[in-house]
């Protein structure tokens, strides 16, 4: 097969979650299991942080591994979902995959992954393990997926875990209340091995603190320190908290031995997406007018873009927005700016909720807006329209945004 037969069977083959919802959640990490160990167990062969949490993980993620670059490491970043291409899940040194690796790892594996009926993100977490452990990394950054306890990235035993913070998302499977998330998320903090935690909830702070104790982990809570002010080159407001989760992370990694100057903290943070190739982050499109996107989509990620938009300077506001169809629009049309022109969109992918009954749906909130065939369509509608002293966001969904960059 080629590079795009071969994605495009991972992808329509077997379930994936982005695609089809709740169907493709597993229960256990059986599958995971028979897989590492028909590889060889590559987990094994490697260390890594795991980092897990409901906003953030993925900036944290990059981040971190952008910091330990700039120290000298070789280090591999696991993270999800991509926008542009499957390969960018999977980096060494902000270098993607090769296409090849891809391609004969699938083909090599193919009658095993039919038999075994593994799923789209089992079968990339073994591919990303195997291919960290034969390319011989120092250190891989591992990004769960969703959740934690039963996440396929859940067979690793880490130098040390994270957990940048817990909101109300996912709840189909993970619970209805932050006490139940917490407890999901919490099920990667392992024995003797020391978690950090972004930010300090007093009303979950206490499910954290019991499991670490049951584990023997010692814990910390980022934000309880007092550090000087770090700069990054990632804009959003939000990253402050980020930015914390990583000093903080920097100093349990070099009471275990790790070699991270001042110099590759601050540089490593300043350099983050030429470094990694983050994407997606208050990413800044152009100037004139103003163009943001970022990949926030739930009451606690949007609050801060939200935020930050409405402090941006301009003459009127233009949202391109999508969501997908198991979003409960309750927890998130309050944020919506109401001054603001909406272009209503459904990002392309079968969980996409339908455009004309988003604009239904949020009309009926003082959203106001027309619906749009495509995310391509609403944001050229969108450019048509501003002036120049306008800000146009686009947003809603991780899918939106890569449909644009």
């Amino acid at each position: 097969m080629t590079y795009q037969d071969t994605i495009n069977w991972l992808f329509s083959r077997l379930p994936m979650y982005q695609n089809q919802g709740k169907s493709a959640y597993k229960i256990d990490l059986s599958n995971t299991l028979l897989l590492a160990n028909h590889l060889d167990n590559p987990e094994d062969h490697f260390k890594t942080v795991h980092i897990a949490g409901t906003n953030g993980k993925g900036s944290t993620s990059h981040m971190l591994a952008s910091v330990l670059q700039e120290a000298g490491y070789k280090v591999g970043l696991y993270t999800s979902p991509h926008l542009k291409d499957f390969r960018e899940r999977i980096k060494i040194n902000g270098k993607e995959i090769d296409e090849d690796y891809v391609v004969q790892f699938v083909d090599r594996n193919t009658s095993f992954f039919e038999s075994n009926a593994l799923s789209f993100f089992e079968m990339t977490v073994g591919l990303a393990f195997q291919y960290f452990a034969e390319k011989d990394v120092d250190i891989a950054i591992i990004e769960v997926g969703l959740g934690g306890r039963l996440d396929s990235t859940n067979i690793i035993s880490p130098e040390l875990s994270v957990i940048t913070n817990i909101g109300l998302d996912h709840t189909q499977f993970l619970g209805n209340s932050l006490h139940a998330i917490a407890k999901e998320k919490g099920g990667i903090i392992k024995q003797n091995t020391p978690v950090v935690i972004g930010e300090t909830q007093d009303e979950i702070k206490a499910v954290f603190k019991a499991i670490a104790e049951e584990q023997q982990a010692s814990i910390t809570f980022a934000d309880s320190f007092k550090t000087k002010t770090y700069r990054s080159d990632l804009m959003g407001s939000y990253q402050v908290k980020n930015i914390k989760t990583v000093v903080e992370c920097v100093k349990q990694l070099q009471n275990k031995g790790f070699h991270i100057s001042e110099g590759a903290l601050n540089q490593g943070l300043l350099s983050v997406v030429k470094n990694t190739g983050l994407l997606g982050r208050w990413q800044i499109l152009q100037l004139q007018p103003k163009v943001i996107c970022d990949t926030a989509h739930n009451t606690a990620g949007l609050t801060y873009t939200i935020t930050q938009l409405l402090e941006e300077p301009h003459n009127a506001m233009h949202i391109v927005f999508g969501v997908v169809n198991d979003k409960d629009l309750s927890t998130i049309v309050d944020l919506l700016p109401k001054q603001a022109t909406y272009y209503f969109c459904k990002p392309n992918i079968p969980r996409g909720y339908n455009a004309k009954d988003l604009k239904i749906d949020l009309n009926a909130h003082g959203c106001k807006g027309e619906s749009y065939n495509s995310v391509n369509e609403a944001y050229i509608t969108a450019l048509q329209n501003a002036d120049t002293t306008d800000v146009i966001y686009v947003g809603g969904s991780t899918f939106v945004v890569a449909e644009i960059i």
